[in-house]
């Protein structure tokens, strides 16, 4: 694997130096209480936090909860502080201000080892998706930003540890490289490196799992990792294995199409069609499905179809000892998306014993995606010491290892050795 050229927490003393520290610790809120109800992220993070307030940083960290699509969850962030206060074993202030007066006063009264979570960068319009998508700023052209032109000058050093949010292009992620010394935190290297290895140089044979609802991940990833050699094997579940079973010309029954036309999932028919033609060897789609009949999980063989009144939510015994076989063989494995509606007892079968058995293979496993990671945490017994890597990402991780180069990634190369040490 080539080496992975930005700076690291190893490339700067950081000792009674101000510290803008960006971190992703956007987590899932319970609807009814709006508190925090996974606490993953906040545990990812806090390694390089310690580091930072170790060596004596005065750091002052900056995250987001929610954005105008989940508006839902564009909620205060005091919360995430308390939570880092206790998994730190240290206090870590809030002030619910992102760079007004009030949180450029709390930066400058900071001391060595002290760190305060500044408020929830998406009360800003210049850091939410649509002011993103809408203005499309280079991250030279973000330097006046409210946000860069108020906090840059306080600090020292920029470090970022947010690969899940590598893929925005927003100031707090892409701008103060250019004015000020920056490192890639712990996690998001070894977020990157774990993706890198799965990309560039896995063990082989690669097999790549890959399933969920939102399958333009899967097929975007499917085509890059198809077409460059990294998989040897793609094993489709989900609605992924739905419209393969189409694109081979079969009728899945009315329920199961209605549901696939109704969201215009038929869109990916015909790239489906393609990587058969030319891959037809290395991708494996299911040979049954369950549904739901009376109550209870029923299976049949995809020699059955069509069935017009079942929606497929869970591949079948036949299917998950194939895939089973491919995985106990893997030298690598990547998981995209789960197997089917795990959620539901009734079909979680299929997830839950694929899962163990990649948690029980001898090759190298690197999981990603929410629902994944979600699923795995229900799923396989002591999941974090079982999978080789878990990743944080979602939509980062997808557009990673779809071969698009990401904004953050882009930002830390350029910044790599800017400045002298």
């Amino acid at each position: 694997m080539r080496e992975i050229l930005i700076n690291t927490l190893d490339d700067f003393n950081f000792h009674d130096k101000t510290v803008i520290l960006r971190i992703d610790i956007n987590s899932p809120l319970d609807p009814k209480t709006k508190k925090i109800a996974n606490e993953n992220r906040i545990n990812q993070s806090i390694p390089t936090i310690r580091e930072l307030m170790e060596k004596g940083a005065k750091l002052a960290i900056l995250a987001h909860q929610g954005d105008t699509l989940d508006y839902h969850n564009l909620i205060s962030m005091a919360e995430h502080a308390e939570k880092l206060s206790e998994k730190l074993g240290k206090p870590v202030k809030y002030i619910d201000d992102v760079a007004g007066p009030a949180a450029q006063e709390m930066v400058k009264s900071l001391k060595p080892g002290e760190a305060v979570l500044l408020g929830n960068v998406r009360y800003l319009t210049e850091e939410v998706s649509t002011f993103e998508n809408a203005v499309k700023l280079e991250a030279h052209e973000m330097l006046n930003t409210y946000i860069v032109r108020n906090l840059a000058p306080l600090a020292d050093y920029y470090v970022n540890d947010a690969f899940s949010a590598a893929h925005r292009n927003s100031p707090s992620m892409v701008a103060f490289e250019e004015l000020l010394p920056t490192a890639a935190g712990r996690l998001l290297f070894k977020e990157l490196s774990a993706l890198t290895k799965v990309m560039e140089s896995p063990e082989k044979p690669a097999v790549f799992v890959l399933g969920g609802l939102k399958i333009s991940d899967a097929f975007g990833m499917m085509k890059q990792v198809l077409e460059n050699g990294t998989a040897d094997k793609i094993l489709t579940c989900g609605v992924t294995g739905i419209v393969m079973q189409m694109a081979m010309g079969r009728s899945v029954g009315k329920q199961q199409e209605k549901f696939i036309f109704d969201r215009s999932l038929d869109a990916f028919i015909e790239p489906a069609k393609d990587y058969l033609a030319r891959f037809g060897d290395r991708v494996l789609n299911p040979v049954d499905f369950a549904y739901e009949k009376d109550g209870k999980r029923v299976e049949c063989s995809i020699n059955e179809l069509p069935i017009d009144n079942a929606l497929f939510l869970d591949i079948g015994e036949k299917t998950i000892e194939l895939y089973k076989g491919e995985i106990m063989k893997a030298g690598t494995i990547f998981i995209n998306g789960p197997a089917g509606a795990y959620e539901n007892p009734l079909f979680e079968k299929g997830t839950r014993e694929i899962w163990n058995a990649i948690a029980e293979a001898p090759g190298y496993s690197v999981i990603g995606g929410g629902d994944s990671v979600s699923a795995a945490q229900k799923l396989v017994e002591n999941a974090n010491e079982k999978f080789g890597y878990i990743c944080t990402a979602g939509g980062a991780m997808v557009r990673f290892l779809s071969g698009k180069e990401l904004p953050l990634i882009k930002a830390l190369k350029k910044a790599y050795r800017k400045v002298e040490k």
